[in-house]
């Protein structure tokens, strides 16, 4: 059995208070959408206000589409203060760093995952579009194998 060349699946071992600004951003904006629905509450008010103060107003309508996608009956998101990273929070930081990057195939295997083959295909078309609208407020999001030692 190969042990050299496996991937650590990224972001996973690091603090939230860790991640770079675009990571965070992606982040808390998730985390923040799925307490206002939680709450029954609208989440795109409060969603813009924080993707505006951030200058990523853009991402709000791709963003808020993939999160409408995602199946909220095992609150996939952590709350807003919690210190560690949810596995399904690396999965989507991961699928949207994977589609910024131009790996569609790989992104969509991520967004299998936790959705249908249509439901994940939708969300691979809202992820780039998500990527790009990051991509040209200035947040870039980090290369996710090299952050973690692959090469």
């Amino acid at each position: 059995m190969a042990t050299r060349g496996i991937p650590l699946w990224p972001w996973l071992d690091q603090a939230a208070d860790d991640l770079p600004s675009a990571e965070r951003l992606l982040l808390d904006a998730a985390r923040l959408w799925q307490q206002e629905a939680q709450a029954a509450r609208p989440p795109a008010p409060a969603l813009r206000m924080l993707l505006t103060s951030a200058d990523a107003g853009t991402t709000l309508e791709p963003l808020e589409t993939i999160l409408r996608l995602m199946p909220w009956g095992d609150q996939p998101f952590a709350c807003l203060l919690c210190p560690a990273i949810h596995p399904v929070e690396g999965g989507f930081l991961l699928a949207t760093a994977l589609a910024q990057r131009g790996a569609a195939r790989e992104s969509l295997v991520i967004w299998l995952r936790w959705m249908p083959l249509l439901d994940a295909c939708q969300a691979l078309t809202h992820g780039v579009r998500l990527s790009a609208a990051l991509r040209d407020g200035g947040l870039t999001l980090r290369e996710p194998w090299r952050a973690n030692g692959m090469r």
